[in-house]
């Protein structure tokens, strides 16, 4: 993560990891950022998706961009099972990003 010309495909959550959402962008510290402030997405900021429970690096926009579509066109069980592979607990893998 945060290797330059790299981009990461991440799944935020709300603290009841209940909802998730699903982002591709260049920089994931500065994106994480941005939506914990209230500047990344509508989405995020109403339903309050702050926690990074899940991310992948990509060393080709294309392939993380095709990869974003085929999550967010993925059950919700095969998600949780996805993040859960490596982050069995769904903890918040950006806390000590601030």
């Amino acid at each position: 993560m945060g290797r330059s010309n790299s981009f990461s495909v991440y799944i935020l959550s709300n603290f009841a990891r209940t909802v998730f959402y699903i982002g591709v962008t260049n920089n994931l510290v500065t994106r994480i950022a941005q939506h914990r402030n209230g500047t990344g997405s509508v989405f995020t900021l109403k339903y309050k998706c702050f926690f990074l429970v899940y991310y992948e690096d990509y060393a080709d926009i294309n392939n993380a961009i095709a990869r974003e579509k085929q999550l967010k066109n993925w059950q919700r069980k095969w998600k949780i099972e996805l993040i859960r592979k490596e982050n069995p607990d769904l903890n918040d893998l950006a806390k000590d990003w601030d």
